[in-house]
């Protein structure tokens, strides 16, 4: 029996979410993500990723960095649940689990070589920005796709069909820093939002206080209503 297993991360990821809070609570959800996986120099050798360019998808075993020193609970309250209903913290994706281990299947990009390096660009990822990476396998669909595979708590993804609106000055912003950026800003907080990242208290309530979401190097600030989804605010976060 091992009593202790030291794990050292092979990886970190370059993602555009800065804090938790935004950030979907699986993966695929915010498909127009895009993030970068660098590979430490031990580890960054093109012989070690041979062959994982024919992979369309794979597996990244990561650690809830920001989770580490939090402990852990035999029971959570799965924001999907509402908050209120108490599950086994292995019943559960909570990252506040004995081991804070992640496993997230993402859309591998490309397999890029510069100046010495290995980054892998994927997209779908649900990973905080300089989360440390474990280990990383090809996605199997003939072993990991499980047709009659079910979860009567989970049973499909939570998306909100709600219209997400943008101010005048919010748009403004949105194309500036859309272009600026090079990235698709506006379909990345329309996926995030859609998924509606507010405490699980807070959902199915008349609420009309402001949200802020740090995303890449901004602060967007949104509210929600019954009707629709609006974005009051894109400015560079401080």
């Amino acid at each position: 029996m091992i009593a202790e297993l030291n794990l050292k991360p092979i990886a970190i990821i370059h993602s555009g979410f800065k804090e938790k809070f935004g950030i979907p609570r699986q993966p695929g959800l915010a498909s127009s993500m895009t993030a970068t996986i660098e590979l430490l120099p031990e580890f960054a050798s093109a012989e070690a990723v041979k062959g994982l360019e024919t992979c369309s998808h794979i597996w990244l075993v990561f650690v809830f960095s920001a989770c580490v020193d939090k402990g852990w609970s035999p029971s959570v309250r799965p924001p999907r649940l509402g908050g209120n209903q108490k599950l086994g913290v292995l019943a559960s994706r909570s990252p506040f689990r004995p081991n804070p281990i992640g496993l997230s299947p993402v859309r591998l990009e490309t397999v890029r070589i510069e100046n010495n390096g290995i980054y892998l660009d994927v997209s779908g990822a649900d990973l905080l920005d300089q989360t440390p990476i474990l280990d990383i396998k090809p996605y199997l669909p003939y072993s990991d796709i499980i047709e009659d595979a079910s979860f009567e708590l989970a049973t499909r993804a939570e998306s909100l069909d709600l219209d997400v609106r943008f101010t005048p000055a919010a748009e403004a912003a949105l194309h500036t820093h859309a272009a600026r950026l090079a990235v698709p800003l506006q379909t990345q907080i329309e996926e995030i939002l859609r998924c509606d990242p507010r405490p699980a208290y807070h959902k199915n309530k008349q609420d009309e206080r402001v949200y802020g979401i740090r995303l890449h190097d901004l602060n967007i600030r949104w509210m929600i209503n019954s009707e629709y989804i609006q974005v009051n605010e894109i400015i560079l976060d401080s």
